[in-house]
């Protein structure tokens, strides 16, 4: 098993936090959740075999006690939509894989001490890596698995290849994408999801470089997806870069904002569990 992706402070932050959707369902208003999942509520609904990382206070002792096995006593209760975390693989998310990696692991983490169903989408330029929602720390650890090996090549896949994601988010569901949102295309697949009616948040992971633009001198600039390369003088461009890099973080805000999607942002100097404050706080 892939050693845990979340520093044990991020770890003990999370505790303060859960999952939410804007999204209203039925009459319970906003925020409220109707779809029924399984886990330590009031309604009896099933036995199963305990698996670690299952608190003890579930098992039941009298069960044990006959069958000589660990079982956990499930039941009925309100939970949460589905999560999905959309995670961007291409080329220019090479060198924040790691957070990205950290990130969906910290929202899997969310999703579990909310008893809440969780799947992911890696897109990547062969197309996608898909598992759709499931609750346990059984799919905990297969999203460490998963993601554990390093990513960031090719480019953004072909349209065609992303027919998964329009098939398999449903209307409740809640999206939170992980990307640079640098590809026009990835900001596409988060407003096309929010204009189909699903409650998407976005990620967007920085580099300190592209923050802060701290080179010196002479300086050839590289496309990690195209390999075409750009020398200057980075002292001189420093101040027009600046501009206009704010302003297009600027115009990516407004225009996630037109279709209804929450924004935040992740550089790697700043603390991990930030921008899930920024959301879901």
């Amino acid at each position: 098993m892939p050693a845990d992706p979340i520093p044990p402070g991020v770890r003990a932050r999370l505790a303060g936090l859960r999952l939410s959707t804007r999204r209203a369902v039925g009459a319970q208003g906003i925020g409220l959740h109707a779809s029924r999942s399984r886990g330590a509520g009031l309604e009896f609904a099933q036995y199963r075999p305990y698996e670690p990382g299952d608190e003890p206070r579930q098992i039941d002792w009298k069960l044990y006690a006959r069958s000589d096995r660990y079982f956990i006593r499930e039941a009925e209760r309100e939970s949460p939509v589905a999560l999905w975390v959309l995670i961007d693989a291409t080329a220019s998310m090479a060198a924040r894989w790691t957070t990205a990696r950290a990130l969906a692991a910290c929202l899997g983490e969310l999703a579990l001490a909310g008893g809440d169903r969780f799947g992911w989408v890696v897109i990547a330029d062969d197309g996608l890596e898909l598992a759709v929602p499931a609750a346990g720390v059984g799919q905990r650890d297969r999203l460490r698995r998963e993601l554990a090996p390093a990513r960031g090549s090719g480019r953004f896949p072909a349209a065609a290849r992303l027919a998964p994601v329009w098939e398999k988010v449903g209307p409740r569901d809640l999206v939170v994408v992980l990307s640079d949102l640098f590809d026009p295309d990835m900001v596409g697949v988060a407003t096309r999801l929010a204009d189909a009616g699903r409650d998407v948040a976005a990620i967007q992971l920085l580099t300190v470089a592209e923050r802060d633009f701290d080179f010196a001198g002479g300086h050839r600039f590289r496309d990690p997806e195209t390999g075409e390369e750009l020398p200057g003088d980075a002292d001189a461009l420093r101040a027009d870069y600046l501009a206009r890099f704010n302003a297009a973080r600027a115009a990516l805000a407004a225009e996630l904002a037109a279709h209804g999607v929450r924004m935040a942002s992740h550089t790697a100097d700043e603390p991990l569990d930030a921008p899930l404050r920024a959301l879901f706080a």
